[in-house]
């Protein structure tokens, strides 16, 4: 591994809204859930950018256009343009506009924002593989996208035509549970020619390259609630991350956390965009303190002792256990510990 390992959450001594131009947040289980704004961030957002800090809006999603994804977030108080969000739709559109001419066609298997995000890089969208495409990109199309579309990319994939996919995000959060998501659908693709597509959104460059073109993000933030799509794709940019606890990700999937999965900051929720980060620091015998709570990693499980704050318990743990796995997952049982938090 080229770049050194996070064994600790690391500290700040300066609120994050301070210490970074702009946050680069995920939607779906940081900024909202199932459609309402989660506890606490309407108004962490409102006083982030009040404090100078830009505000960018990063989807997986390409269904929905920027001015829908902008008019959600204004509706429910949080005020924000369509130049504020950034799709995977806009960034596979730009991945294929430099392989392609200009005025190219291409088949969509997906929905308004990836047609929006074509015209926008001066392609055509067709709906057939027999209106001569010269690429095929497919991204999430919603319940409602016909089985047709599976196949009429799969003839033109067959065809030798370029393959390009928004994102494979095998799953989506609904109201009404887990659904699956664009990846499941590049599936049904790949099994019927055996191809493989060129993927653009998060955790992969594009998706990052496109943030920082769109955004100009000098010292950017990734704040996201996934360790696969958010924190990985700011370990693929080489940027920090700070990761809440308000979406997918609970204790146990973060204490056995790889390197690239680890973020540099992690918080309950969007509130700790707005104040310091406490330093986890080496407490002797191998054990790691953060408040009033020191962790250490022992022959089977982590241990952990004092009093204070849940989350600087879970910080320390954190430390006990990338250090113990290095660049490897730990194996150690933190269920113990993690319960004693209420994590």
């Amino acid at each position: 591994m080229s770049r050194s390992v996070r064994t600790k959450p690391e500290g700040s001594g300066q609120a994050l809204s301070e210490a970074y131009d702009t946050a680069l947040l995920d939607l779906d289980g940081v900024v909202y859930a199932g459609g309402s704004a989660i506890a606490h961030a309407v108004e962490s957002l409102e006083r982030a950018r009040e404090g100078g800090m830009r505000l960018a809006y990063v989807t997986n999603n390409a269904l929905r256009t920027p001015d829908i994804v902008a008019g959600h977030l204004t509706e429910l108080g949080i005020p924000t343009g369509a130049e504020d969000v950034i799709t995977s739709a806009q960034a596979v559109a730009r991945l294929i506009s430099e392989q392609v001419p200009q005025g190219a066609r291409v088949l969509v298997i997906g929905g308004e924002g990836l047609r929006v995000a074509l015209r926008e890089r001066g392609l055509v969208p067709v709906e057939s593989a027999d209106d001569d495409p010269a690429a095929v990109v497919q991204g999430f199309g919603g319940p409602d996208l016909p089985w047709g579309r599976f196949a009429e990319a799969s003839y033109a994939v067959a065809r030798g035509v370029p393959w390009f996919a928004s994102n494979t995000d095998l799953t989506i959060p609904s109201g009404r549970g887990i659904a699956p998501g664009n990846g499941a659908a590049v599936e049904v693709v790949r099994i019927a020619t055996g191809a493989e597509p060129q993927v653009a959104g998060k955790p992969l460059p594009p998706m990052h390259r496109e943030t920082i073109l769109r955004t100009g993000a000098q010292r950017p933030l990734v704040v996201g609630d996934r360790l696969d799509t958010d924190i990985e794709g700011a370990f693929n940019g080489d940027v920090d991350s700070l990761l809440v606890l308000t979406g997918v990700t609970d204790g146990v999937q973060l204490l056995a956390a790889p390197p690239q999965h680890r973020p540099t900051y992690v918080d309950a929720d969007l509130r700790g965009m707005l104040g310091r980060q406490p330093e986890v620091v080496e407490a002797g015998g191998g054990g790691f303190r953060c408040g009033g709570w020191t962790a250490t990693a022992g022959a089977d499980r982590l241990e952990l002792d004092g009093e204070g704050e849940a989350l600087d318990g879970l910080r320390a743990l954190c430390a006990a256990a990338w250090t113990a796995a290095g660049e490897g997952v730990c194996e150690l049982d933190g269920g113990k510990a993690l319960a004693r938090l209420g994590i």
